[in-house]
């Protein structure tokens, strides 16, 4: 059975802005994710510490982009915010000089406060100089900005806020503008994820959870989905800024849909502050929920686009996941963390943007380094190259710290 025609209510995705370790545009980030292979190096920021690498954006240069006043008084995940913003209105073919300002909402995903200049204004302090803590600390750095200097920035009135659903806000975020859409509360809505999480604050922080990948020596072989041999994840960073109308909307203004989001689910495991429930049966329950609402059965599903962070706890709970709601096997599954790394809040956008790609091309992308699963992990996961795939819907899924489960359903025109 195919996937019914869009109805009015469904939302098209008409406009994409990616940054990410693959490139600064949807077509770089492609094309990084056919290479198939990771873009873990090491990192000079993080040296002597226990993980000294990571996935950095390239070439990404602030000043040039927004210019000094901007960049000034921004911090990264917001500047990253911003470029990714701009570039989606650009690419929907929107005017914020035109639009109906109080009519568009921005949503976005933030998993944490940025860590990357609060160390330096806590020395400041700690030195017993608060007199040198910059004015600009506090609002340069709460996880609220990503959405307000975007919101400023292209004159956007509507609701704006901030999702912080750990390693799903981003994903979180489109469910929730989703429902503004749905709700009749915005004609449009940026939303989507941004996270600048290689410092050395949460470098730390999560080796010391035994979190990360400890292959120093080989960074490029470090972030390895569902693999055997996999000892954790690598931190990314990034953002990913998705345009949402209403589908009649969009049509009615001739604009390209890229893809149609037709379902969300989300649920909570209840469970423990970072281990998933081993039996998955949080995050199938998500899985469920976002194929009801696309009035989806599990047969419909041409791609899964896996949450694979390469943690063994993660990886396991997330293939018994698959395997629970998948009982005749689950499709072919993805997991673009291993060329990227785990953009935290921001993966999740990242990831929805790279499913929509991926369904325009008709083509799942590889996961680079993987080897062999574990015994009783059963996924067919693409390997080595990019595997053409007719498919009209795939999945997106997130998982995060405190047992957040949100998954998407998106659908071809």
């Amino acid at each position: 059975m195919g996937v019914a025609a869009a109805p009015t209510a469904d939302i098209a995705v008409t406009g994409l802005g990616v940054l990410s370790p693959a490139g600064l545009t949807p077509d770089a980030n492609w094309a990084g994710l056919c290479r198939g292979r990771s873009l873990a190096a090491y990192d000079a920021e993080l040296a002597g510490l226990p993980v000294d690498f990571c996935c950095r954006v390239p070439d990404f240069d602030a000043r040039a982009e927004l210019g000094e006043r901007w960049a000034r008084r921004t911090d990264r995940f917001s500047q990253f915010a911003l470029v990714a913003a701009r570039r989606a209105v650009a690419d929907a073919g929107l005017d914020p000089q035109t639009w109906q300002g109080e009519r568009v909402g921005v949503v976005l995903g933030v998993g944490s406060n940025s860590l990357t200049s609060y160390p330096a204004e806590f020395a400041q302090l700690h030195d017993g100089r608060p007199d040198r803590v910059s004015p600009l600390a506090l609002p340069r750095s709460v996880p609220n900005m990503a959405a307000g200097e975007v919101a400023m920035d292209l004159g956007a009135c509507g609701p704006g806020f901030t999702t912080a659903s750990a390693c799903a806000s981003g994903t979180t975020a489109l469910g929730v503008a989703r429902d503004l859409l749905r709700s009749g509360a915005c004609d449009v809505v940026l939303a989507g994820g941004s996270e600048s999480g290689c410092c050395r604050m949460s470098a730390t922080c999560f080796a010391r959870l035994r979190a990360l990948s400890r292959r120093c020596a080989e960074p490029e072989l470090a972030s390895r989905p569902f693999d055997a041999e996999r000892d954790g994840f690598v931190l990314g960073e990034g953002a990913a800024v998705l345009v949402m109308e209403r589908y009649a909307t969009a049509r009615a203004r001739r604009a390209r849909v890229r893809a149609l989001l037709r379902g969300y689910g989300a649920t909570s495991d209840a469970h423990h502050p970072i281990a998933p429930l081993p039996d998955g049966s949080g995050a199938a329950r998500a899985i469920r929920a976002a194929l009801r609402d696309a009035g989806c059965a599990p047969r419909d599903i041409g791609q899964v686009n896996a949450h694979g962070t390469s943690t063994r706890l993660n990886d396991a709970a997330e293939a018994v996941a698959l395997t629970r709601v998948f009982d005749q096997g689950p499709p072919p599954v993805t997991a673009p963390k291993s060329v990227i790394g785990h953009a935290l809040g921001a993966a999740g956008a990242l990831e929805a943007a790279f499913t929509i790609l991926s369904l325009e091309h008709q083509t799942i992308p590889p996961t680079a380094n993987f080897g062999h699963q574990d015994g009783d992990h059963k996924l067919d996961v693409v390997s080595g190259s990019p595997r053409r795939t007719p498919m009209s819907a795939a999945i997106s899924c997130s998982f995060g710290f405190g047992g957040h489960n949100a998954v998407l359903v998106f659908t071809t025109e």
